[in-house]
């Protein structure tokens, strides 16, 4: 076993390796499940993944770390500086291939700790805009009780793709049905289940995020580390994220580098308005004691909505119905006054197809 990281630790990474590998099976990346199951069965042999992951065994399960692993290669792959495996990427062009695969992905490991490494320590920042589609259709639903222009708030925001949500087209069997029917980018038959009443009127009168790591998607750095962490074999997210970005090109918005803690407590309600705070795929990343710190906030503002100030917590997260169920990928919307928890519908890992209940 390679100095550093102890059999037991290489052995509980591989296990979270094998539950990421089978997550990403079921969220159709072949390529990623098949990477996932062969850096833990590198790990378990004690090669050379034990190098570069040594000070990371401890790491906890939902910070994500076989994810990281890999996006911290693909940039490699995108920025050129890894050849050997971009024949194999098929977001530079490759066919992806198990075994040849696998052995251009350890060289390049043994090759270039150091290079991977830079990356292990950011969390995963894909900033999937397909989740988008849960996040509108909650305001739509929310529309069914208040149609007041919207002060749209996001915690975790990365780039900021997802606050320009209402500038996406929303396409149901072949025609627009909510969104601007010019927008460069068209979620298509995202929504199922109970359908969901359009608001075309409505009005996003201000757009804020927070990030303790924004992206800058206006520059080529921002936009390699989001294309970064798209899995390499979904051709559809890495067609979404391009229009993506040419909607954030005509519509900037402001992300602050702010933890989310803080970023709430500065939030206050205005009158005329509602006060949205939405968030998707980034509850996992914050400490218990930073989770029980915005959960009081929030608790605090819609102790001080009103009927003509409105406050809405809307999300998009593996959560439980109640508390001793099993995590589903929940749609959640609590709006006060009264501040009624409700279950809008079930979504998957990036946002499509939502269903809703």
């Amino acid at each position: 076993m390679t100095a550093g990281m102890s059999r037991e630790g290489a052995a509980r990474t591989a296990r979270l390796f094998r539950d990421q590998a089978g997550a990403c099976e079921r969220l159709g990346s072949p390529m990623y499940a098949e990477l996932l199951g062969r850096l833990a069965d590198d790990l378990e042999a004690g090669g050379v993944t034990c190098t570069v992951l040594t000070g990371h065994e401890d790491d906890p399960g939902p910070s994500g770390l076989g994810l990281r692993l890999l996006g911290s290669v693909h940039r490699l792959v995108l920025e050129r500086r890894a050849s050997g495996l971009a024949t194999f990427y098929p977001s530079v062009g490759g066919t992806w291939e198990p075994a040849g695969g696998w052995r251009a992905f350890e060289a390049l490991l043994g090759q270039e700790p150091d290079a991977v490494r830079e990356w292990l320590d950011r969390p995963p920042q894909t900033n999937e805009v397909g989740r988008a589609a849960a996040l509108v259709g909650g305001l739509l639903r929310l529309g069914e009780t208040y149609r007041l222009p919207v002060r749209l708030l996001e915690i975790g925001s990365s780039g900021g793709l997802n606050l320009r949500a209402d500038r996406f087209a929303y396409e149901m069997d072949g025609a627009v049905v909510q969104g601007p029917a010019d927008s460069p980018l068209r979620l298509v038959d995202a929504w199922r289940g109970t359908p969901l009443e359009p608001w075309p009127d409505l009005q996003v009168a201000e757009r804020l995020g927070s990030d303790p790591m924004p992206v800058d998607v206006g520059t080529p750095e921002g936009r390699l580390l989001l294309t970064a962490y798209v899995w390499p074999d979904q051709h559809e997210r890495h067609e979404r994220l391009r229009h993506a970005f040419a909607v954030a090109a005509a519509h900037p918005v402001e992300v602050r580098r702010r933890d989310a803690a803080s970023f709430v407590r500065d939030v206050a309600l205005v009158d005329g308005t509602t006060t949205v705070l939405w968030h998707s795929v980034m509850w996992q990343y914050l400490g218990e004691q930073e989770q029980a710190e915005v959960t009081a906030t929030l608790d605090r503002l819609g102790a001080a909505a009103t009927e003509s100030a409105p406050f809405a917590h809307l999300f998009a997260e593996p959560t439980r119905r109640t508390p001793g169920a099993d995590h589903e990928f929940l749609v959640v919307l609590r709006l006060w006054p009264g501040g009624d928890r409700r279950i809008l519908g079930t979504t998957v890992g990036h946002g499509l197809p939502t269903t809703w209940e």
